[in-house]
């Protein structure tokens, strides 16, 4: 198996670590390395930068102000940028660029790429996404949030629930009910809706690591333009499992850096505290170094399938699935090296509640508790380890569906009648 890049990757991954030497100061080891004020200034400064010198939104068409790099070119930039501990754009983008962006270049119309694309990239639209419900997570099908045309505006009412950055937000894409007499999933209409009005309220989620990423978002009589429909009206759900591809495909190439960083700062963990001479933390460690590895290789196979031009599909499934339970695996053991300290962690707290920590991140009990807490969510949000290994065993080994109880129109399952 032959895994060198191309000699054009070569000639570009050179290019992008000139930049990078160009505009980072000469000290740096890391954004994870600056505390939380001056992380968040460093990243207001560095998307403009970004922005400034066509490195933001690589992957859209220069039309669209994106600046058209190929697949390979892509992967790279992200490579080197993972490695040097510096991130790909603001703390919006993996939403309005890396989801609802690219999304709206698939499906949808020239009038709304011209309109929402350029407000995306200047910051000026912020978005979140509003998908799970209380009684429609894993089963996303079974949301019950209904918008109602009225004249020129969609009416919509109802609720969602863990909606990452909500509270920073100021515009929310969601998936409500349009049809209740159709079978559940062809029944759901993708709007784009403003959240600056009156029948829009943000209620922040308190999580166990004391962060409030995650919101609730209740809408009352909320409204939005009826050309504000994303796709066919009551054709959303493909459009959202198109953004769901999105997110849980569009970093299979690169994961397994950012892990393997974590995974060699537990090792300095380890060694300075001597936990390497119990057996035990050793071989539990050596099965983390083996995961990372085969997350590597997961890596080149998602970047093969990304360079002949397959989109995200139900193959990103094995990727979410497997990061999400390595990273409860492998901070149960990071705590377990910590013993004690744990108990009374001190210290940084992490920077982000998801995944892992920025790279330079400090190597104290604070940071890694904090990781420890977050990780439990991974294999919740952006769709559960159960609904993932549905998912794996139908689409891909072909196995039989599992019994459903709540087949048929919407309107007649239980509780919705």
């Amino acid at each position: 198996m032959d895994l060198s890049y191309p000699p054009e990757a070569t000639a570009y991954r050179d290019k992008v670590r000139s930049f990078l030497s160009q505009h980072l100061p000469k000290d740096w080891k890391g954004i994870g390395a600056l505390n939380h004020e001056d992380a968040a200034e460093f990243t207001t400064k560095w998307r403009q930068i970004l922005s400034d010198n066509g490195y933001l939104a690589v992957n859209w068409p220069k039309e669209y102000g994106g600046a058209g790099l190929t697949a390979l070119e892509s992967v790279v930039l992200a490579e080197e940028f993972a490695r040097a501990g510096v991130p790909t754009g603001g703390p919006n983008d993996g939403f309005g660029i890396g989801m609802l962006g690219n999304t709206i270049q698939v499906w949808g119309t020239e009038e709304q790429k011209k309109h929402f694309l350029p407000r995306v990239l200047s910051g000026e639209d912020k978005w979140c996404q509003g998908y799970s419900e209380p009684a429609a997570g894993s089963d996303l099908g079974n949301l019950g949030c209904r918008a109602e045309l009225d004249g020129d505006e969609w009416v919509i009412n109802g609720q969602k629930i863990w909606t990452s950055a909500g509270h920073l937000a100021n515009h929310i894409f969601v998936l409500a009910r349009t049809n209740t007499e159709n079978v559940k999933h062809k029944g759901i209409t993708f709007l784009l809706v403003d959240m600056r009005q009156k029948g829009v309220e943000v209620r922040p989620i308190k999580m166990m690591s004391g962060d409030s990423e995650f919101n609730e978002v209740f809408f009352s009589d909320a409204r939005c333009p009826k050309e504000n429909v994303v796709g066919e009206v009551n054709g959303g759900w493909a459009v959202a499992m198109t953004l769901l591809g999105n997110e849980r495909g569009a970093a299979a190439a690169v994961t397994g850096i950012s892990f393997r960083g974590e995974l060699d700062k537990l090792r300095a963990l380890a060694e300075e505290r001597g936990a390497f001479s119990d057996p035990s933390i050793r071989q539990r460690f050596t099965k983390c170094y083996t995961k990372v590895e085969i997350m590597r290789f997961m890596g080149y196979q998602a970047l093969t399938s990304f360079l002949h031009g397959t989109k995200p599909g139900a193959g990103s499934s094995i990727g979410k699935l497997w990061w999400s339970e390595y990273h409860k695996e492998v901070t149960e053991l990071a705590v377990d090296i910590l013993g004690a300290d744990a108990l009374v962690p001190t210290g940084q707290t992490p920077h982000t509640a998801f995944t892992t920590d920025e790279v330079g991140s400090p190597n104290d009990s604070a940071n890694w508790v904090g990781v420890f807490l977050n990780a439990r969510a991974g294999t919740i949000y952006a769709g559960t380890s159960q609904v993932q290994r549905g998912i794996v065993g139908e689409q891909i080994l072909g196995l039989p569906k599992e019994p459903r109880a709540d087949g048929g129109p919407w309107n007649q399952i239980p509780g919705h009648g």
